[in-house]
């Protein structure tokens, strides 16, 4: 048999199947009204507050082996946290002003998800995905495998960008920022408080231009 023929095949093969599922959420989205697509955001962080969970409890000595994670260090969470955040979300801004529009286009997922929430709700949205996927992803994969592993599941966890090599690129990028973080700091509050300030933001820039038209709805619908 030929090797390279083989190795095509299977190239061609995981390439089609990550095409499949790519194609399947999009599917999947599209075909939910916005309320539902709140409501399965919740239930999507509410699973990776098990897994965690689930992890955490085989891989941990100790509930204090895994508090000491958590420092409110004031200093800390508000200078390395927040100018992480403002860092990443000026470069974001930058960005959107200097390359194509259709670089950027996620299908319209986070326009829907942010565009007509409240401020309050997309408070909460915001602080709910901050906590969940920070201690999962940081504060049980990165101190448990390392921060490659810990990047490079946060990235693939995002597999509505898989078939956009730029949102892609920026999401592999922002894991790794913001798990180098956490690798200088130690502290789970530091990494939070990146994570909510960039999606809050970035939520407040699209509410803004995409839905000043639009009535809010209520904090839950």
């Amino acid at each position: 048999m030929d090797i390279s023929r083989l190795g095509i095949r299977i190239s061609s093969f995981a390439s089609s199947r990550r095409d499949i599922m790519a194609k399947s959420q999009q599917e999947l989205i599209s075909s939910m009204t916005d309320a539902e697509l709140v409501k399965n955001l919740y239930v999507t962080q509410l699973l990776i507050c098990f897994i965690a969970l689930g992890i955490g409890f085989f891989t941990f000595d100790s509930w204090n082996s895994f508090l000491q994670f958590f420092q409110l260090d004031w200093s800390s969470i508000l200078l390395y946290g927040g100018g992480t955040a403002l860092f990443v979300v000026g470069g974001d801004i930058l960005l959107m002003k200097c390359v194509p529009e259709h670089l950027y286009d996620d299908g319209g997922i986070n326009e829907r998800l942010f565009a007509n929430r409240s401020v309050p709700h997309l408070i909460l949205i915001c602080i709910i995905v901050a906590c969940s996927e920070e201690i999962l992803f940081r504060g049980v994969i990165q101190v448990q495998f390392g921060l490659f592993w810990a990047s490079i599941v946060f990235a693939l966890v995002h597999i509505r960008y898989l078939k956009k090599w730029f949102l892609f690129i920026s999401v592999v990028f922002l894991s790794f920022l913001i798990g180098l973080l956490f690798w200088w700091t130690e502290n789970l509050y530091v990494t939070i408080f990146t994570h909510f300030l960039i999606d809050f933001l970035l939520g407040l820039q699209i509410r803004k231009s995409k839905g000043e038209s639009a009535q809010p709805e209520e904090l839950i619908q």
